[in-house]
């Protein structure tokens, strides 16, 4: 039995009645003068004869792969979202992305990825400021490989060329002067220190938020990762409160705020009338719970929009720059070579006083 002969671009260009060199200008992206005619008429007809790029021959050609990996520290919850984000965008763009895994932070698993996307010649990539250690990522930049980090808090400036950092800091102060202004005249935030960057964030957010208020008011930070279970949490917030005025409770994210809500009905507690709750995230299960969860929303596709472009900065790409919103770019506040995406309060019936009325 013959092997079925692989497609060439040669037989492209017959089937579409181009140039050959017309051809290679369209799968290689070159940026030369084209209709869009001509450039929908050669993908179509490379889709319909089932033409398969070689890759690895064609970034050694040009030096260039549209190839870009992306490193988390695990794919569930925010993390998992983004990425799908950012694999539109970068479609969007033109460019592939893989996604991989830091499975719990172990390591060798790290360093299989990092091995991976070298061999695979990735153009760039993208990381998690929790998903790869400061040496791992030095090592990449001596390989000559542009990272961008988002998520990456106080990271030196000569390791990546940006970082797309989440405003967790004036999203959680946001969210205490909200429980404040609710009626809560105490207030706990319960942390997650293993995951110690972002929940560093979190906590300087809460204490500016506290400075800020009127008067002073009891608080705590009860550590999450401590407790065995989150009734021991409640029971923790149970000998700070008087019992005059509903507790306030700030959630390290939806997920631990939802925890702590179940702990609080189980104990015949109401929701909002003795505690006024609030998550981080805005996950899906905010709005099908009892009552309805407030959030801070992520906005994802900013986050992903600013990553990519500073990618294609990075990278040179004048082409897929001139489709990036620079004028959005232009109205976030920066730190040093931080972009800071803000977050926006959706405030529910978990923390509002007027549902009551």
């Amino acid at each position: 039995m013959s092997k079925k002969r692989q497609i060439t671009i040669v037989d492209i260009a017959e089937a579409a009645g181009v140039s050959i060199a017309t051809v290679s200008n369209v799968l290689n992206r070159r940026n030369v003068p084209m209709t869009p005619e001509t450039i929908r008429k050669v993908e179509q007809t490379a889709e319909q004869l089932g033409y398969r790029r070689n890759v690895m021959a064609a970034s050694l050609s040009r030096k260039k792969s549209y190839e870009l990996g992306m490193l988390v520290p695990v794919f569930g919850g925010y993390h998992g979202q983004f990425a799908e984000e950012m694999q539109r965008m970068a479609h969007g763009y033109g460019y592939h992305l893989s996604v991989f895994s830091a499975a719990g932070f172990d390591p060798e698993i790290e360093k299989r990825h990092l091995d991976v996307l070298l061999q695979r010649r990735v153009d760039g990539l993208i990381c998690h400021g929790l998903a790869m250690s400061q040496e791992a990522t030095r090592h990449l930049v001596g390989e000559g490989t542009p990272l961008v980090l988002f998520n990456a808090w106080g990271w030196p400036n000569d390791i990546a060329v940006g970082a797309v950092n989440l405003d967790f800091v004036d999203g959680c102060d946001e969210a205490v002067r909200h429980l404040y202004e609710q009626g809560c005249r105490t207030i706990v935030y319960l942390a997650k220190t293993s995951l110690y960057a972002t929940d560093l964030q979190r906590r300087a957010g809460f204490r500016n938020g506290l400075s800020k208020l009127p008067e002073p008011v009891p608080y705590d930070m009860i550590d999450s990762d401590e407790v065995e279970t989150i009734d021991q949490a409640l029971e923790q917030v149970e000998r700070l409160w008087n019992r005059e005025a509903p507790v306030g409770i700030l959630g390290f994210d939806d997920v631990i705020s939802l925890a702590f809500m179940s702990a609080v009905q189980r104990r015949g507690y109401r929701v909002p009338e003795d505690f006024r709750i609030a998550g981080i995230n805005n996950d899906p299960v905010t709005t099908v719970c009892h009552p309805m969860l407030t959030s801070l929303d992520i906005p994802y596709a900013l986050q992903a929009e600013m990553t990519m472009m500073l990618m294609l900065e990075a990278l040179g790409d004048t082409r897929a720059l001139k489709q990036s919103p620079a004028d959005e770019a232009r109205k976030l506040k920066r730190i040093g070579h931080e972009i800071q995406i803000p977050l926006r309060l959706i405030a529910r019936r978990s923390s509002i006083a007027e549902a009551l009325e």
